[in-house]
């Protein structure tokens, strides 16, 4: 059983920044496909970022491009959320997905799934 938790988000200003953490008990996460997703209020479940296991492949949502990162280090069995420039409309629960059947993203596929951090931007 992976159990992920997510740490790191809080209130920030518009155009400031936060990093997300995603951490797992249960076992490494070193060789999954690894995403992020937000949903923000009266709004479904969104796609932001994922990353291959071994961290040279990453994917991002338009609306995230140029301002959001997404990394991980497998030896601290740890993903991260870079996010830069934030906008009043990047406020959502934050959600770390792991998927364990796959070691490069596959939409739709994540099995595992924290159970979120806020992030509110003001403006």
């Amino acid at each position: 059983q992976v159990l992920l938790e997510e740490s790191g988000g809080g209130l920030v200003q518009a155009g400031g920044s936060l990093r997300l953490f995603c951490g797992a008990s249960g076992r490494s996460l070193s060789s999954y496909a690894m995403g992020w997703f937000r949903q923000a209020p009266g709004k479904g479940r969104a796609f932001v970022a994922a990353i291959n296991w071994r961290g040279d492949k990453t994917y991002y949502a338009d609306s995230v491009k140029g301002r959001f990162t997404i990394s991980r280090d497998n030896a601290k069995n740890t993903v991260y959320l870079q996010m830069n420039s934030l906008k009043p409309e990047d406020a959502a629960v934050y959600y770390c997905a792991a998927d364990a059947r796959h070691s490069d993203y596959v939409p739709g596929s994540f099995d595992y799934w924290g159970q979120g951090t806020q992030v509110t931007v003001s403006s």
